[in-house]
């Protein structure tokens, strides 16, 4: 089995050491080995750092992937990723409503071309419509 060095595995992943040792500390990477006192892990792990850091940007939770992962290890990951995904999806498809709003608001500004934010009519608002 082929190992690498926290350092060379966190340049790979780019990461840290001290965000990879965390990873190990919370369960979401196994316990390193140790040779003359430095971890290793093996070649494999920067697959399951990139499983990690797609759930992340999806909205996982730490936890929820450490849901994930530990299900892996018993082998229920099909119906353990379904259910997390299904709750998860909701939550997505809210936050892309959220950004598209947003992104459409910097678009209106940019059209707008006043460039004046004190007297932009865009970001007029009628303070009787905040209560």
């Amino acid at each position: 089995m082929r190992e690498v060095g926290i350092g060379d595995l966190a340049r790979q992943v780019g990461m840290r050491p001290s965000a990879l040792r965390y990873y190990e500390s919370i369960g979401l990477l196994p316990p390193a080995r140790r040779v003359a006192g430095r971890r290793v892990y093996p070649v494999r792990t920067a697959r399951r750092i990139a499983l990690i850091r797609m759930a992340q940007r999806a909205g996982f939770t730490l936890a929820e992937i450490r849901q994930l992962l530990d299900a892996e290890a018993d082998r229920g990951i099909t119906r353990h990723w379904r259910t997390l995904a299904e709750l998860k999806l909701p939550e997505l498809d809210r936050f892309i409503q959220e950004t598209q709003a947003l992104r459409n608001a910097v678009a209106d500004c940019l059209a707008c071309a006043c460039m004046n934010f004190d007297s932009c009519q865009l970001l007029t608002h009628d303070d009787s419509e905040r209560t």
